[in-house]
């Protein structure tokens, strides 16, 4: 797995994960901080949340198409420069508006993150391998969450909140110069197969791009991933705010509190692809999908409990244990979703459908900060928003017994029951 040059990716993607979730678990944390100086309403910061993943979710699906016409390298090297210019570029906001369009910038920038890591990994490392170097790679990404609460928090207390962001910007600019550097796109014995995988594509007569968008088992797993952005956005945007309003932290508590669940996370995101390619081998004889649903499934539901009951404890301490064991869980599932479009899509569009689906996910990431600042500021209570969470997690698990199974093309000779026996 690490040999070749494959550390030096798997190391590179990592660490891009991790400043993604510090740039982008920066505005949870100054939150504070920002809405008084800015003097903003819940439901306005909860809008300037949700305009992130209005950038982020349109350039889930045109990073992919970049990362499968133009390659991975090159897209996410871009990606990297812009979401770092603009992540210090909110120390230039002045009200409600500027945030707004400062954070569209933003997501679009982080955008094409996911989609160009699972082109990485289906261009670097074997088909039993995916799922676990997908898991790994994109472990640092709750680590950048866990690091954003002690860092930004002691920069903004320190320094003020500004300042924080200037910091970050600096770090992302200086990864995007040592990928670009250190990092090739494929390796050397995959670029000298080119030609004749090129040969080979045209022999097989892969379906097109459009084929994947109307399949059961794409939509439902960008349903599942939906309801996985749906908790993960809940935790990312308000639970710093739900800390220091519903239970009275202070700012500093607040900044240490929030690295016990991201930790939780980082732990589950490193293991779920261990874990799926594990059971793919363990039981091969059910099918390609067998394990990976197995896995999604029991998690994504299990992350939906906990997260409900999250809402209706009276401590902080079991509230916060609840939310760490709904993140954990939560992500055990985060490299399955990817590991299913490896599993069901032509490597040719890959990057494609998987952005695509990453897309339909990530709308979550508008609706629901937005709708949860809402239901603060008229029911004055975080409750309804966490069962609303676990509700829809619920429904999505189910889903995925139920739609989710091998995409049949006209080239394929065994029918699909055979393949999965999981419903």
């Amino acid at each position: 797995m690490f040999s070749q040059g494959r550390g030096m990716v798997i190391l590179f993607l990592f660490l891009a994960g991790v400043i993604n979730y510090l740039d982008r678990s920066a505005l949870s944390i100054a939150a504070p901080f920002i809405q008084g100086d800015l003097s903003l309403s819940a439901t306005e910061m909860g809008i300037i949340f949700s305009s992130f993943s209005v950038g982020y979710a349109l350039f889930n699906f045109l990073g992919g198409m970049a990362s499968d016409k133009y390659g991975a390298k090159l897209t996410l090297f871009v990606a990297m420069i812009v979401w770092s210019i603009f992540s210090g570029a909110l120390v230039l906001a002045v009200g409600f508006v500027s945030m707004i369009v400062i954070r569209v910038l933003f997501g679009m920038g982080e955008g094409p993150l996911s989609s160009t890591i699972n082109k990485m990994v289906n261009n670097w490392f074997p088909p039993n391998q995916q799922a676990s170097v997908v898991g790994l790679t994109n472990s640092g990404t709750p680590l950048g969450g866990a690091i954003a609460g002690p860092i930004v928090g002691f920069i903004a207390i320190s320094y003020g909140w500004r300042i924080s962001f200037i910091a970050i910007m600096i770090i992302g600019l200086v990864w995007a110069v040592c990928w670009w550097k250190l990092v090739k796109e494929k390796p050397a014995a995959a670029a000298d197969q080119v030609k004749v995988a090129k040969s080979n594509a045209a022999a097989a007569e892969r379906p097109p791009f459009t084929f994947y968008l109307k399949q059961k088992t794409v939509l439902f797993t960008a349903f599942a991933f939906f309801a996985y952005n749906y908790i993960l956005f809940f935790f990312l945007t308000w639970f710093p705010s739900y800390l220091v309003d519903a239970r009275g932290l202070s700012v500093e508590e607040m900044s240490i509190i929030t690295v016990i669940p991201w930790i939780f996370g980082f732990v589950g995101l490193a293991l779920g692809g261990f874990v799926s390619d594990l059971f793919f081998k363990k039981f091969a004889q059910k099918g390609v999908l067998f394990s990976r649903k197995l896995v999604l499934v029991t998690c994504l539901f299990l992350s939906a409990v906990c997260i409900g009951f999250a809402g209706l404890v009276s401590t902080t301490a079991s509230a916060v244990i609840l939310v760490a064991l709904s993140v954990f869980f939560l992500y055990l599932t985060g490299a399955i979703y990817w590991a299913i479009i490896n599993d069901v899509v032509d490597s040719n569009n890959v990057g494609s459908v998987g952005g695509f689906m990453h897309l339909l996910a990530n709308t979550a990431g508008i609706i629901g900060p937005t709708l949860t600042g809402y239901i603060v500021d008229t029911s004055g209570t975080y409750t309804v928003a966490f069962l609303l969470a676990g509700g829809l997690a619920v429904v999505a698990s189910l889903a995925v017994i139920r739609f989710v199974r091998p995409i049949v093309t006209r080239r394929d000779t065994v029918p699909a029951a055979q393949y999965d026996q999981m419903g």
